[in-house]
């Protein structure tokens, strides 16, 4: 398994769009040595919370020579350093209707009207699945939320937000963004349920890091689920905005477990929001293997097995919002608006 930036060559070459000599002329407009480039990544990723080894001069200069393809975390470093898309660095090519030029003006004001179009543009990107999903309602309750933060006052209802996606996607970095805009808590599956499913599973017989049997989709998943649902229903009776973030593959895609979900929210004067992450296969991959979760050990060492089981058109049955993180560019976008609103989410 290859670590952040440290992929071979020769795979990292045949990505479709990367240009390695746009990296190179950005960091010469910046006016910056390969030295000083590195230390500027190094920082940039502390502040976001990026993992780089290194950043060393040698490194860089091998992203810049096209020797190495950079992986997750350094591209969305080189993206919040310059203030660029990873199309505009070179890193691949633009996806249809990608936003590919970013400019926001940073100022210590939180609520001027660079930072409100900022959270717009990047709320843009929950996308109504068809034209019963209510985009632009959730789009304007985020935003209110985010407002309320500082202003007060807040007309809308309460929301459950339900973020979904497959595993690498980018489910729990989309929540995370959602959270620090609004303030809604965070509920996630994984942290959440993690011990007891791992004690449960060796009590059971099986393996801590078993999520691929029968055993643990029988008998262990509908617990973990269950575990998630009543804690955020704790939150729901309190009229407490809630973000969850879990797979939900099968959940999302059960019309009855919806409808129920839906009426004791409803009950309780709270918004379900469903919004799905859409991925692609080589994206999932390289998120799943840079983490280096030993829950996913299965799925890396039997990937075409796993990845057979993944059905790229896969959508909630109730009206859902998109969010398109193929090739990672969601992320990027969510990225930089924490760049530019820093001092908020401080």
């Amino acid at each position: 398994m290859t670590r952040d930036g440290q992929a071979v060559g020769a795979v990292g070459k045949s990505r479709p769009g990367w240009r390695p000599d746009k990296l190179r002329q950005q960091r010469e407009a910046h006016g910056l040595t390969l030295e000083g480039a590195g230390e500027q990544v190094r920082e940039v990723a502390r502040a976001a919370g990026l993992t780089v080894p290194a950043a060393n001069f040698q490194t860089l200069w091998q992203h810049e020579q096209g020797e190495v393809y950079p992986g997750p975390h350094y591209r969305r470093a080189y993206c919040l350093l310059y203030r660029a898309t990873e199309p505009e660095l070179g890193f691949r090519n633009a996806l249809p209707d990608e936003a590919t030029k970013l400019k926001f003006t940073a100022s210590s004001e939180p609520q001027n009207g660079a930072h409100v179009l900022a959270v717009e543009r990047a709320l843009h990107q929950l996308a109504p699945s068809a034209e019963d999903a209510d985009g632009q309602g959730v789009q304007q309750r985020i935003l209110d939320a985010w407002k309320r933060r500082h202003t007060g006052g807040d007309p809308n209802r309460p929301t459950l937000m339900m973020v979904g996606g497959y595993a690498g996607s980018g489910k729990s970095e989309f929540a995370r963004f959602v959270s620090q805009l609004t303030g809604w808590p965070v509920l996630d599956k994984d942290p959440i349920t993690r011990p007891l499913v791992e004690r449960l599973l060796v009590e059971m017989g099986s393996e801590p890091n078993d999520r691929h049997t029968d055993l643990y989709r029988e008998k262990v998943r509908p617990l973990e689920y269950q575990c998630l649902l009543e804690t955020a229903y704790a939150n729901v009776d309190c009229a407490i905005s809630t973000v969850l973030s879990a797979p939900f593959i099968a959940e999302t895609t059960d019309p009855r477990w919806m409808r129920r979900l839906i009426n004791r929210c409803e009950a309780r004067g709270v918004t379900v929001a469903v919004v799905w992450i859409q991925c692609d296969l080589d994206t999932m991959h390289e998120y799943i293997s840079f983490r280096s979760a030993a829950r996913d050990s299965w799925k890396l060492q039997n990937w075409d097995t796993y990845a057979s089981g993944i059905d790229l058109e896969l959508r909630p049955v109730v009206p859902h919002l998109v969010v398109d993180n193929r090739l990672g560019s969601a992320i990027s976008l969510t990225d930089q608006v924490r760049q530019v609103f820093g001092t908020v989410f401080q």
